[in-house]
């Protein structure tokens, strides 16, 4: 269900907001909505291999910016919002066993778990909407697709179980937009930063740009360059590659949408 546009128009606040995910009222994508607030990607992974992917995420900070760690046991995340449930305040949740997917819900109450431990990412929503503000088109917004992620060669500092290879985002700019899109993600640490790489996909590992791994290809226009950002899928990648009983993550594109502002300073979260 996707509350009409009067609907959204008629809600006041990120707490309004989140009530209507949390009773099922709003249950779609969260792109373009609560317009200024940090979206996070979720990972709600055992206590026992937490501590290892922690490590993971704070020696690769581009691909997996932490914005919250929640305590093990509580679904409650009070630096993003104080009235946070992450049982219940994601619109969708996808499950995986073992590293295979096992199903899509849109409440994690029946599977919540003592021994959970919630973690928060940022999210490229953010620098997305900063790029379009600045006349800055992005192409997967205007064909309407899922913006194209790769597999790359570029390596991650590993963590325990936990490693690999980084993922990436692809969007292709104007040569000329390349150098001010690069300085106004810098501003943004929490979804992702700078671009990683501008310009020959196979330098990175990438075959083909018509092919992505996840994602939809988007056209390229002669005048264009593809630029590359890294990416939170990296996480998940990571998580499933190493076999974990039970992973939770949100759906794609069905994020927390927290309280912090977009452009908060680092850190938001108490180590």
């Amino acid at each position: 269900m996707r509350l009409t546009d009067q609907s959204i128009a008629s809600v006041q606040s990120v707490a309004e907001l989140r009530a209507a995910i949390r009773s099922g009222a709003f249950n779609d994508h969260t792109a373009g909505l609560a317009p200024g607030k940090l979206q996070c990607n979720i990972a709600i992974l055992p206590a026992a291999y937490a501590l290892d992917f922690l490590r993971f995420c704070l020696r690769n900070p581009k691909p997996c910016p932490i914005v919250g760690v929640g305590e093990t046991g509580d679904p409650r995340l009070p630096t993003l919002g104080p009235d946070i449930d992450i049982r219940h305040d994601l619109p969708r949740y996808r499950l995986y066993r073992d590293g295979k997917f096992a199903d899509e819900v849109t409440d994690i109450a029946a599977h919540w778990r003592d021994d959970m431990m919630t973690v928060a990412l940022g999210c490229s929503f953010t620098f997305e909407r900063a790029l379009m503000a600045a006349g800055i088109p992005m192409r997967h917004v205007e064909q309407n697709r899922t913006v194209p992620m790769y597999r790359t060669t570029l390596p991650l500092e590993g963590g325990g179980v936990f490693g690999g290879t980084m993922v990436v985002s692809m969007r292709p700019l104007r040569g000329g937009d390349v150098p001010r899109a690069v300085e106004i993600c810098a501003r943004y640490p929490l979804a992702h930063g700078a671009p990683v790489h501008v310009g020959d996909p196979a330098a990175i590992g990438i075959a083909a740009l018509d092919r992505p791994d996840w994602g939809d290809a988007v056209t390229i226009l002669p005048d264009e360059v593809p630029v590359f950002w890294a990416c939170g899928v990296t996480s998940q990648n990571t998580l499933l590659s190493a076999g974990i009983p039970l992973v939770i993550t949100h759906a794609p594109g069905h994020m927390l949408i927290s309280d912090i502002d977009e452009d908060a300073a680092l850190p938001i979260w108490k180590p």
